[in-house]
């Protein structure tokens, strides 16, 4: 029902994270580790989510990205894999270590979670082995984060004067990700910021 909730985040509980729309509406969102969301605390950024209606509540459910996402609902679907078990295991791994995990039919690394203990970590490869697409394989837990008008035109400045160096398409899309995670007083330091980027 709700993809995703674009919002600030304005409050962190140890199991949950409130995100409030510009329609003023705060979201209490269910997370894997709230504390992940730390350096995101009072941005504007985009939380996907899901809904899981039970008898007793409606539990809304937010992942710091896409990936996340896609493989707590894919567990979700193994018997005896709760909501709550799924994000035990994404709270301590990432969708990465967890499909790799699956793939090389890793029970004892499944193990290790609460909750899971080797028949469920057998199920869990049964069900899952194969049929999980992570769409990527970088492990690091990135959000998207909304960037203002000011933001979008520094960057866009900054690109457009590393163009004028004779940088590489590539070479600025990998510049323009990492801008996309920072926040700048001018263009000249996100300039610095980019050559910093391609010189290494």
């Amino acid at each position: 029902m709700y993809a995703y909730i674009r919002g600030t985040i304005t409050e962190l509980q140890p199991s949950y994270i409130i995100v409030e729309t510009t329609s003023g509406i705060g979201y209490e969102i269910q997370t894997p580790n709230s504390y992940r969301f730390q350096s995101y605390l009072n941005k504007s950024v985009i939380v996907y989510t899901s809904l899981i209606v039970r008898e007793d509540a409606q539990l809304l459910y937010g992942f710091i990205n896409q990936e996340e996402k896609t493989m707590f609902l894919s567990l979700i679907k193994v018997t005896g894999i709760g909501p709550k078990s799924a994000l035990a295991i994404l709270a301590a791994s990432t969708p990465g270590q967890v499909q790799r995990a699956i793939e090389q039919e890793d029970d004892a690394y499944l193990t290790q979670f609460p909750g899971i203990g080797k028949k469920t970590a057998r199920q869990i490869i049964l069900d899952l082995k194969g049929k999980v697409m992570i769409a990527s394989s970088d492990d690091g837990a990135q959000m998207t984060i909304e960037m203002n008008a000011d933001d979008q035109q520094i960057n866009k400045e900054a690109l457009l004067a590393l163009d004028a160096l004779g940088y590489s398409k590539r070479e600025l899309q990998k510049v323009e990700k990492a801008m996309k995670k920072e926040t700048f007083e001018s263009v000249d330091e996100a300039v610095k910021f980019g050559l910093k980027q391609l010189i290494g």
